[in-house]
């Protein structure tokens, strides 16, 4: 027996003689949580965060590390020593911020810029380097680009280079841990702004939403999609505001505070987990490098511009403050730290350099399908017949 148009509407929605029209400029803004200013002090009627100096301490240090690997392995690229690098700074306080707020068993998808996810969760200098270098060390056995990082262990996917890719990825991983009920692990997706341009956007924030999946869909919104200011990318208020065409939870934070980041993280988590619902979190920052070495962000955005976000709320800076101001950092910490991370960082890029290029040249054609089809059999003969062929222009062995 099929419905009527109208008790069909009545279902969702009250009905009236009055034109309901709504109009851009009657759309409120949604604010941005924050703990700490950005000279480092408690904003006026935030609490004190809880939590151990060690913890502080440890989220601090990964700050600074990430920074110091960053500069050195992006100093690697315009040396030629790897082909292809992509910064994270003035992104730090996400990194960490929201990995110190997730859980080891939560499975992360991210985008290309979340290294110090896998950092805090105990990624060595030396992976990150290995895999850069593409060396025989390399866990995705050097076919993937610098910077595309994974780890099984660590639950973390493997970076995929066409964006937003991961989104609904996130959304069928989330979907699969709905068996185990509420109280279980996540999955957390990381992805900038421009990526909710992107047409695999919409399908994996509705999947999620519809199919009640615990997902946490966590937007770093740092200003620039490559080249485009946001401006340029949407009219709406960013991308926290499209939740609620989703029926989904959502907050915004400040995203250069990482005590605000990590415990917003936190209570998303606790909603994600304990309801089996998704969330929407965007996270406010800037990109202060440029988009990657093959980018020249001055092209597009001035000097000036870059420099008042390093000097004015920088997540490392600010933190920083909040910490000498209650006597659990010092100078002689930082030149110790500093010093200690920057001769880690050059050792690992060192070694990872004298060690030798993945060997088998099936490698190239493995770990996709369990059994090779004929085409890519074809293929993997045809290369080793070049190889034989033309044996001076290779330099390895088979």
């Amino acid at each position: 027996m099929s419905r009527s148009f109208s008790t069909a509407l009545n279902l969702n929605c009250e009905l009236t003689n009055k034109l309901d029209l709504v109009l851009p400029e009657s759309f409120s803004t949604r604010k941005a949580f924050r703990i700490v200013d950005e000279s480092g002090k408690l904003v006026e009627g935030a609490e004190e965060p809880v939590a151990e100096q060690s913890t502080w301490e440890k989220m601090y240090k990964s700050m600074v590390q990430l920074q110091v690997m960053d500069g050195i392995l992006y100093e690697a690229q315009r040396q030629g020593r790897i082909s292809f690098y992509m910064l994270t700074s003035g992104e730090e306080g996400i990194n960490i911020g929201a990995a110190a707020g997730l859980q080891p068993e939560d499975t992360v998808f991210g985008q290309y810029r979340e290294s110090g996810v896998l950092l805090w969760r105990g990624f060595s200098i030396q992976e990150f380097t290995d895999q850069c270098l593409s060396n025989c060390d390399d866990r995705g056995k050097g076919r993937q680009m610098p910077i595309h990082y994974g780890s099984k262990e660590l639950n973390f996917h493997t970076i995929s280079s066409p964006l937003t890719t991961q989104l609904p990825h996130a959304s069928g991983a989330a979907y699969s841990l709905k068996n185990k009920g509420p109280g279980g692990p996540i999955v957390a997706c990381f992805f900038g702004e421009g990526a909710a341009s992107e047409g695999d956007f919409h399908p994996a924030l509705n999947m999620a939403s519809t199919l009640e999946c615990p997902v946490m869909f966590i937007c770093r919104n740092n200003q620039y999609a490559i080249s485009t200011p946001i401006e340029d990318q949407y009219r709406g208020d960013g991308i926290v505001s499209r939740a609620e065409g989703y029926g989904m939870a959502s907050c915004r934070v400040d995203g250069n505070d990482i005590l605000a980041v990590r415990y917003a993280i936190q209570q998303a988590r606790k909603y994600t987990r304990e309801n089996c619902k998704p969330m929407l979190v965007e996270l406010m920052s800037y990109r202060q490098g440029h988009h990657s070495t093959s980018d020249d962000s001055t092209a597009y955005r001035s000097i000036e511009e870059i420099e008042n976000w390093k000097q004015n709320g920088h997540p490392i800076t600010r933190f920083r403050t909040f910490l000498e101001d209650r006597k659990i950092w010092s100078q002689q910490q930082e030149d110790e730290l500093r010093d200690a991370a920057r001769k880690e960082v050059l050792a690992a890029l060192t070694i990872a350099e004298e060690k030798d290029k993945p060997e088998a040249i099936e490698n190239l054609f493995a770990d996709v399908y369990d059994t090779i089809p004929q085409n890519l059999k074809e293929e993997q003969d045809k290369l080793l017949v070049q190889i034989t062929k033309y044996p001076k222009h290779y330099t390895l062995d088979y």
